[in-house]
């Protein structure tokens, strides 16, 4: 069953030149016992000789002056236990951390610690799954490796599981957290951003064979389904419905995995975000229980909003096992248009005059005049190459073609031009079809490149400057980079092409992408609209959220996975300390 499965994804699976030089750590592995002090001032952990007693009155004693400023704000307990440090869960009880990730890291290899998986803990999952587990070593490396990323990691899951039901899960959750090995959710395998690494081994829990329809209420307009089926696949089965689900991200996401990273896509514009579209979850903890967030009421003032917290938690808090979604009518009628312009500017001014204008478009998209390119190039198109919009309309025919009208003059009052539209249906699923399959379309221009795609968000009103400002970075740099944006919320993504064996050329896409990050941050912006954290934006949170932010977030990490064995190593920076 396992090969079958590698067999059918093969498709999303291309071969990546091997990295001769990976980027050595920032800090080492092990460390002699006598630094335990300067690494707990680090921030990372240590592995501490525990038979050695001078060792422990050395510990305790540089921990004495701590522990005294610390009382003076309120009671902690110092216990002579395998716990030398203050600081990063990942290394509470087994010294597992990734030496990655931390502020400033430039490094894109994660290089986790390993253990061997316990036997017993093998035998534990072969009864749960029986032949839906695989051990083979291309089946495990096509798991440990993104299909969609440069990140990489030096190790890959010991064990990859197929769960099929939330029962199975649940049992190997539980397994695992009794062995203390770690847990990766893997669903359609299109993240970027390295959330599904191993970078410790352990476990992958592949969730595309709970891929069902539990339940569809019509009159309700909401459907209850496993995270493993794919948006496009439930849009196909809702239509007959007049229904669909609005976000859509990637070909291939799985619903799991768009919960997972918090996606949203071309319609957020109008329909939201991910958060804004799931009614409630049931989550399978890491000691194997399972919680249900809410009710399927549309809306609830009961407790906490555990469904917003684990909407975005990337697989450290919880493994998704059931979504319900709320669902929309398909429009009656719907109309695309494209328009022209001179500069990135010009286009980006008319995005944001067309929402102040309350149109309530479906979708804005914005591409540059590489982007334009490279889709002439892989789909044997004639489009003009110059910056260029595009619209999508819906409603009644006639408030369609009345909303074109006018972001048509607003176009026109922006140096727009060659205004077209499109209302033919298999004309409009050919132009969105282009637009979603823009990634692959940069890779027809450097085959044997990697993408080191940004995905900065701003206030509307920031966007046009922060595209100015990065297009003319962009155009300065020897790489090739496309600039595709969603520019009716503020978000948009440059796809920077590099060689992997190029030392120079991946630094030069790291200082681009720096630069992006750091310009929307200081417009009050975020380094993810939607892609997610992972390893690949760690780096940039605590500029972002604020040290009490992501400490906040640890001790709820800490409180609902102690032995963090759920996906350790993503979305809480390293150096964050109590």
């Amino acid at each position: 069953m396992a090969l079958s499965s590698w067999f059918s994804r093969l498709r999303y699976s291309s071969k990546k030149p091997k990295y001769n030089n990976l980027w050595h750590s920032f800090f080492n592995k092990h460390n002699k016992p006598q630094q335990s002090h300067m690494i707990i001032a680090q921030g990372f952990l240590m592995n501490s000789d525990h038979n050695n007693k001078s060792s422990s009155v050395s510990w305790l004693t540089s921990l004495l002056p701590m522990a005294l400023a610390l009382s003076a704000a309120g009671s902690f307990a110092l216990q002579s236990q395998n716990t030398p440090s203050l600081c990063d869960s990942s290394n509470l009880h087994d010294q597992r951390g990734a030496s990655f990730g931390g502020k400033g890291s430039t490094d894109y290899v994660v290089k986790g610690s390993h253990k061997k998986v316990p036997q017993e803990l093998i035998h534990e999952l072969k009864a749960i799954c029986q032949d839906n587990m695989t051990m083979d070593y291309d089946e495990r490396y096509f798991h440990g490796k993104p299909q969609n990323s440069f990140h990489k990691a030096l190790n890959i899951p010991d064990v990859v599981v197929f769960p099929k039901s939330q029962e199975e899960v649940s049992k190997i959750v539980q397994s695992c957290n009794k062995h203390k090995v770690p847990i990766v959710p893997y669903g359609g395998a299109t993240s970027i951003e390295g959330h599904t690494l191993s970078p410790h081994g352990g476990v992958c829990i592949d969730m595309t064979l709970m891929k069902h329809v539990k339940e569809l209420h019509i009159e309700d307009m909401d459907v209850v389904v496993e995270p493993g089926i794919g948006w496009t696949e439930l849009n196909e089965f809702l239509e007959p419905y007049g229904l669909f689900f609005p976000l859509d991200p990637g070909p291939g996401a799985t619903i799991g995995g768009m919960c997972a990273t918090r996606c949203s896509g071309s319609l957020a514009v109008r329909y939201g975000t991910m958060r804004d579209n799931v009614i409630n979850l049931k989550v399978v903890l890491a000691d194997g229980d399972v919680v249900k967030t809410g009710s399927r009421a549309r809306k609830s003032a009961a407790g906490y909003d555990l469904t917003r917290l684990m909407i975005g938690s990337e697989g450290t808090l919880g493994v998704i096992t059931e979504i319900t979604l709320r669902l929309q009518k398909i429009p009656q009628y719907s109309v695309v248009a494209m328009c022209n312009f001179p500069t990135i500017k010009d286009a980006a001014d008319v995005a944001i005059a067309t929402m102040l204008s309350g149109i309530q478009v479906s979708r804005v998209e914005l591409l540059d005049e590489v982007q334009v390119r490279a889709i002439n190039l892989a789909n044997g198109k004639n489009l003009p190459e110059v910056p260029t919009l595009m619209f999508e309309f819906v409603g009644t025919e006639a408030y369609s073609r009345e909303q074109t009208l006018i972001v048509q003059k607003i176009a026109s009052d922006h140096n727009g031009s060659d205004f077209v539209f499109a209302e033919d249906p298999e004309a409009k699923k050919e132009l969105w079809k282009i637009r979603k399959e823009a990634l692959w379309a940069c890779f027809a221009m450097e085959p044997n490149f990697e993408a080191m795609i940004t995905d900065v968000c701003v206030p509307l009103s920031a966007l046009a400057e922060l595209i100015t400002i990065s297009k003319q970075k962009l155009d300065a740099s020897p790489l090739v980079c496309t600039v595709i944006a969603h520019a009716g919320d503020g978000n948009f993504h440059t796809v920077i092409l590099f060689d992997p064996r190029d030392e120079e050329q991946r630094k030069e896409a790291e200082r681009l992408n720096h630069f992006m990050v750091h310009t929307a941050l200081s417009m009050e912006g975020t380094c993810t609209g939607e892609h997610g954290v992972g390893t690949g934006k760690i780096k940039y949170l605590e500029k972002e959220l604020g040290i009490e932010n992501l400490r906040t977030m640890k001790r709820i990490k800490d409180a609902l996975d102690p032995n963090n064995i759920m996906n350790p190593g993503k979305l809480i920076p390293p150096h964050v300390c109590f």
